[in-house]
């Protein structure tokens, strides 16, 4: 295991390990406990009570996180004709075709996201050893494969995120970063944790939410009541 920086564990030393937080105490923990010099992503981890190897109990989702990611998602489009110009038109950062399958069966996977028009799954789903992994093929559940093509990127570019559970159980998303204020992230956390209870399977039993914890980039996991269900904007 790599040594943890002097900041980091010096941030550890103030987390009372004996005691659950709520999510607006943790959040504002978040912030203060963030040393480092960048921006940091703030994530939520989640541990849940499914068996994500039965297809009725994989927990997948989106939500548009209100105050937004904190980031300006890069998105392909891979499409033709007027719904290539729309996508161009939506901000889409690239758009093609064969042309666009083609470097990406290359490697290439310098994006956030990707979406495509129905009639090019047929090819892009030969993508998926190179998409797949990185949680990138798009799929009708998440919205991002679609004839709406200009609406899908403006959903990613304002702050759509995606989530799905590993095979682990574990779950996790972002809500944005350190920069944000105590409300915006406790917005986000609230859009996104309720859709999550949304989703509970009807097949799930026991303790749906087992574990949660936030956390910045480089700081330290501060564990958050699991039995939360709603995000409050102040500590």
């Amino acid at each position: 295991m790599a040594k943890r920086s002097k900041a980091y564990r010096a941030a550890a030393e103030k987390i009372d390990g004996d005691r659950l937080y709520t999510p607006a105490e943790a959040i504002a923990l978040v912030k203060e406990l963030d040393g480092s010099k960048a921006d940091s992503t703030v994530e939520v981890a989640m541990r849940l009570g499914v068996d994500p190897r039965k297809a009725d109990q994989m927990v997948r989702g989106t939500v548009n996180l209100p105050n937004g990611t904190g980031k300006t998602a890069r998105v392909v489009v891979f499409a033709q004709g007027d719904k290539a110009a729309a996508a161009e038109a939506a901000g889409a950062d690239f758009v093609g075709a064969d042309d666009l399958i083609a470097k990406v069966q290359g490697g290439w996977v310098d994006f956030d996201a990707a979406v495509a028009t129905p009639d090019m799954m047929g090819k892009v789903g030969r993508l998926g050893k190179v998409l797949g992994p990185r949680n990138l093929m798009p799929n009708p559940k998440t919205g991002t494969v679609t004839m709406d093509v200009a609406k899908a990127v403006g959903d990613i570019k304002g702050g759509k995120i995606d989530f799905r559970v590993d095979k682990h159980s574990n779950l996790h998303f972002i809500v944005g970063k350190t920069s944000f204020d105590q409300k915006a992230l406790a917005e986000n956390f609230a859009a996104a944790l309720e859709e999550v209870l949304r989703l509970k399977p009807a097949s799930s039993k026991g303790r749906y939410v087992s574990k949660m914890t936030v956390a910045s980039t480089w700081g330290p996991g501060i564990p958050v009541d699991p039995n939360a269900t709603s995000v409050e904007s102040e500590a």
